[in-house]
């Protein structure tokens, strides 16, 4: 993954205290590190998917689009509610495309993301209350305008000060500003706030380029030159950013 030109790696080396936390959501507390895309892949096979996993990545970049196009998502849609109106638009255009992709395979997909997701929140809830024990803590995520409704169902949203949202605040990761959003509501300078992603390019880049510290979450990727990537700011476990506070 080629990164973009940025001060040198300042932003670790600091001698400023962490005062704050920035967590992003999908991807980073609610898969380990994952990118969705994998797990979805997973239910689908599981629930005995015929076709191949190029035909699945085309589905699920069509239903990516259609979602940002069309008001599918509700706010009060929960996990496993935003879960099956995924998979049921990815069944659509895969029928579309001539695959067999019904309604039952659909949900079962769904079904086991929701499983998924609420045992890698139940591994990361504690993380992030032991964090935010020590210092106060945002959200900052690319999502569909129900992140809210997600975090309280999950039992998350207590533990955040703010939720920025993409859908809410009309701006989306990659760009920076999200970040700088992020910090205004933690009150705090760039350099005070750790921000922890699952995605070198949408959240580790673009928060150091504002003077943010960072923790990559790294996981399978999208792409074989993300999973190819490196960064010095690699974690493997959420729980790891516990210690890079604690060195502090």
């Amino acid at each position: 993954l080629r990164q973009q030109p940025l001060t040198p790696y300042q932003t670790q080396t600091t001698t400023m205290a962490i005062k704050g936390v920035i967590f992003d959501y999908g991807g980073t507390i609610d898969s380990r590190g994952v990118h969705w895309s994998e797990i979805i892949w997973d239910g689908w096979k599981l629930a005995g998917a015929t076709f191949d996993k190029d035909a699945f990545r085309k589905a699920y970049v069509a239903t990516e689009h259609h979602f940002a196009t069309h008001p599918v998502v509700r706010p009060d849609f929960d996990f496993r509610q935003l879960m099956q109106a995924k998979t049921s638009t990815e069944a659509d255009f895969l029928r579309a495309d001539g695959h067999a992709a019904d309604s039952h395979m659909a949900l079962s997909a769904a079904s086991y993301c929701y499983d998924r997701a609420h045992e890698c929140v139940g591994e990361a809830r504690p993380v992030i209350q032991a964090v935010t024990d020590r210092m106060p803590a945002v959200l900052v995520s690319n999502f569909y305008g129900n992140v809210e409704s997600v975090l309280a169902d999950f039992g998350l949203r207590h533990l955040f000060a703010a939720v920025i949202e993409s859908a809410v605040a009309g701006v989306r990761k990659p760009d920076p500003q999200i970040f700088r959003l992020g910090v205004e509501a933690l009150g705090l300078q760039p350099e005070e706030v750790l921000v922890v992603g699952d995605s070198l390019r949408k959240d580790i880049l673009p928060a150091e380029s504002i003077g943010c510290r960072t923790a990559w979450l790294k996981g399978k990727g999208w792409t074989d030159e993300e999973d190819r990537a490196t960064h010095p700011s690699q974690i493997s476990a959420l729980a790891d950013i516990l210690t890079i506070i604690g060195k502090q």
